[in-house]
């Protein structure tokens, strides 16, 4: 177990800076803890969110770790964190800058640079707001996950720019305090007054030009602030309480977004672990094929087409990778890497001791039957939003159809890659069912009958398959040897397997609501009564929480629905942020953060509670037109 007095802060009090290439993760005491360069995935340059003193930069008041406030600029991914001393106040912006984008007059959607256009710079300014305030930066980068010490080198101006090079890349800290160098740590130390104002940035690759000013890094925080409030405004949102909610949401995914190929990395980082001193540590910096549909779907809601079109570009690519009707992962890189190997990283003593601390993610060679699903009912739901479709991507589909209807009687690991034996999984199974009806549907509407008129009765077939053995007393359980329940049979009624009002689907969603029940909140499943290859117990999943919101409304219980939300709502990290799962007894988020799929699962469940308050002329509502194509 870990120390009373952890020198972890918690994982829902970190600050999340994005430029869509890499993000940075930032202390309440104004520390960043994680940090990859040059992209989303690589070695760590800064880790102390996994072992203190493998890596940080910190700025801020000495031996003041507390801030009066910490808030993202509106409608921005900058963070702004103000601090209160004896003698004055402080204020601190942070971000990941994004270069100069020239829109394309025939698609003017603000969208992040590619690698050409990236700026790689991480700026901080400081202003003093009154008063009179001492500041300190400390700037210890740690190569290689927290390996490799830098051994910093003056440039031009050793008093104000310092280098370092290490694991290919070369940092350069740049800024108008006067530095100084104490073994690996680059220092400064300066007593600002009312109205006075400095800057530190940090650089990397080689077309990085670092700032030259404060008013410099003013003007590229600001233009970052505009692409970011411009990329906002191309959304959908709804004229609702729960708007910012959505707009955080959006804000969080687009941060997780790899911007040369369109990916969407699960989470920033890897290794936190999903209960206190756990071993159910991953790295989930990779991409994966499952949480496609619900990228798809969540995007298309809220209007953003553009990112929809480069995330099916990018499992497009994948597909024309694929040496002949071989299967597609579960998983890929950020950039379509196929090999995910996992290892352990033995030198660090892991987030509150939790380990072991891994990179890659050997759930890459997992069988699991659920991938074609995802990636059928997502390619359906982009159809139907934007009636695009090619013909060689069809053709590639074609033949992951048909893998689907060859796998699917065979066990897999599951949904939740269970490191124990394959078993009949019933949300696997119903995803099969997804692939081969979103497939002769996608068919029917392309004209090819005789690929549909193949498909509809292996659809049929997998269906009575699982309401022949999936069910037990009227309810669907996790597989077909057991009577244990399974929080991932929420998706029946979202992907419209059987009718909302089907006595089954009822009957599940309450049986899961109360047998999964933890304190209000969701677990996956009960870990005494599943084989999963672990030991150790787990918190809730904010994403089975939220699943149970959109199921409590499919099913018509609407007020339930509304009740849960808001207090899913209300347990947000105090930036409006997820990690993976909820202890629901103290409030702390446990797991990777923040985590694409607990957002992308908000923005679901938001919607289906608050679609009756929205209408269009034809009283559908516009989120009511995107939850129809859900199936």
């Amino acid at each position: 177990m870990p120390p009373l007095s952890s020198p972890f802060p918690r994982i829902s009090s970190y600050g999340f800076l994005s430029d869509c290439h890499t993000g940075a993760l930032v202390a309440p005491d104004g520390s960043v803890e994680w940090l990859c360069l040059p992209r989303f995935d690589s070695p760590s340059a800064f880790t102390s969110l996994l072992g203190r003193g493998a890596g940080f930069w910190r700025v801020g008041p000495p031996g003041l770790e507390a801030p009066v406030s910490r808030r993202y600029e509106p409608g921005t991914n900058i963070l702004e964190t103000t601090w209160m001393t004896g003698s004055g106040w402080l204020r601190v912006r942070d971000g990941l800058t994004v270069g100069e984008w020239k829109p394309d007059p025939e698609e003017p959607h603000e969208r992040a640079p590619a690698d050409e256009e990236a700026e790689h710079v991480l700026v901080r300014t400081l202003e003093c707001l009154q008063g009179e305030v001492d500041v300190e930066m400390i700037c210890q980068p740690v190569f290689d996950y927290g390996s490799k010490q830098v051994d910093w080198q003056p440039n031009e101006d050793g008093h104000t720019a310092l280098s370092a090079e290490g694991h290919g890349l070369t940092l350069s800290l740049t800024g108008d305090l006067r530095l100084g160098v104490e073994g690996p740590e680059a220092r400064a130390r300066h007593r600002m007054k009312q109205g006075d104002t400095c800057f530190t940035a940090l650089t990397w690759g080689s077309r990085a030009t670092p700032p030259d000013s404060f008013e410099d890094c003013t003007n590229r925080l600001d233009r970052t602030a505009e692409f970011w409030r411009r990329w906002l405004e191309g959304g959908h949102f709804p004229d609702h309480p729960w708007r910012a909610h959505l707009q955080r949401s959006a804000l969080a995914l687009k941060g997780l977004t790899y911007a040369p190929t369109g990916a969407l990395v699960a989470a920033l980082t890897t290794s936190l672990p999903e209960t206190p001193g756990g071993e159910r540590n991953w790295d989930y910096r990779y991409t994966w094929i499952r949480d496609a549909t619900f990228t798809l779907w969540s995007l298309h809601s809220l209007g953003f087409d553009y990112e929809a079109d480069d995330f099916i570009g990018y499992i497009a690519d994948i597909y024309r990778e694929l040496p002949g009707e071989d299967r597609m992962q579960i998983m890929y890189g950020i950039g379509g890497e196929h090999d995910l190997s996992e290892r352990d990283l033995d030198h660090l003593q892991g987030y509150e001791g939790a380990r072991p601390v891994r990179v890659g993610n050997a759930a890459f060679q997992q069988q699991q039957n659920d991938v074609w699903g995802s990636l059928l009912d997502s390619v359906y739901i982009h159809q139907k939003a934007r009636d695009q479709l090619s013909q060689p991507l069809w053709k590639s589909l074609c033949s992951q159809v048909e893998a689907a209807a060859r796998a699917w009687p065979e066990p897999d690991q599951g949904i939740w890659e269970a490191r124990g034996e394959p078993k009949h999984y019933v949300s696997s199974k119903l995803m099969c069912w997804v692939a081969l009806d979103r497939g002769a549907r996608l068919a029917e509407h392309r004209g090819d009958d005789e690929n549909a008129e193949r498909w509809r009765p292996i659809a049929d077939e997998i269906r009575a398959d699982i309401c022949e053995k999936g069910i037990r007393d009227g309810v669907f359980r996790q597989h077909y040897d057991t009577d244990a329940l399974d929080a991932s049979n929420l998706l029946v009624p979202l992907f419209r397997f059987l009718p909302s009002d089907d006595e089954r689907v009822v009957k599940t969603v309450r049986a899961i609501e109360e047998g999964l029940n933890e304190g209000g909140l969701i677990l996956r499943y009960r870990v005494d009564e599943t084989d999963d290859g672990l030991e150790s117990r787990e918190a809730t999943f904010v994403i089975c929480s939220f699943w149970m919101v959109s199921a409590l409304s499919e099913i018509g219980e609407r007020e339930g629905a509304r009740e849960l939300c808001e207090r899913l709502l209300q347990m947000a990290g105090p930036l409006g942020l997820y990690a993976e799962e909820l202890d629901p007894r103290t409030g702390r988020h446990w797991g990777n953060y923040p985590q694409a799929f607990s957002h992308l699962a908000l923005i679901n469940a938001v919607s289906h509670v608050i679609t009756d308050d929205i209408s269009t002329s034809d009283g559908k509502g516009v989120l009511g037109e995107m939850l129809a194509m859900q199936g």
